[in-house]
């Protein structure tokens, strides 16, 4: 993927360490920057957390951070998008460009409200039909980096590889 700028993804103290490492997993397969923010709710050397991602650990480029505001920061420049089942707009019209960070909320509370209204041009959800009630993290990163990867024109630049 050379000549592109990544994506970024953005975990807001995740809690469930195989989440994370099939995001992990996820952003070494795309080139993507995982960036992990504020209190985990586990040890990166946590068991689990490395067995989802078998051993592509090496092949991700992860970041640590102490706050979103610190992460922010860091990137003034940068569009955040940011992840909410009670977004209004459907992450499909987002209208993502290359480098753009989508952040996630923690597994059990999303992100923080005032986060949510401050950003509100800024937030795009996943629609769900019948009465499951969200997304399992990974799940959600999927669809979204793999979306904002469609609308930069990267998947056709990888049409016809296998990954290897």
């Amino acid at each position: 993927m050379t000549g592109h700028q990544p994506f970024h993804i953005v975990l807001v103290e995740p809690e469930i360490p195989p989440n994370t490492g099939n995001i992990a997993r996820l952003c070494g397969a795309t080139g993507t920057v995982l960036h992990l923010v504020g209190k985990l709710g586990f040890s990166t050397d946590d068991r689990y957390l490395k067995r989802a991602g078998l051993d592509y650990w090496s092949e991700v480029d992860i970041r640590y951070w102490e706050s979103l505001d610190q992460l922010r920061q860091a990137w003034p420049d940068a569009r955040f998008f940011y992840t909410s089942k009670k977004a209004a707009r459907c992450y499909v019209d987002a209208g993502f460009r290359e480098g753009d960070f989508i952040v996630f909320g923690k597994e059990t509370v999303g992100l923080p409200e005032d986060l949510l209204r401050a950003n509100e041009e800024h937030c795009v959800r996943i629609p769900i039909f019948g009465k499951v009630r969200s997304l399992n993290l990974s799940t959600a990163a999927g669809i979204v980096l793999y979306e904002a990867l469609r609308q930069t024109g990267r998947l056709a630049d990888r049409a016809g590889e296998n990954g290897e």
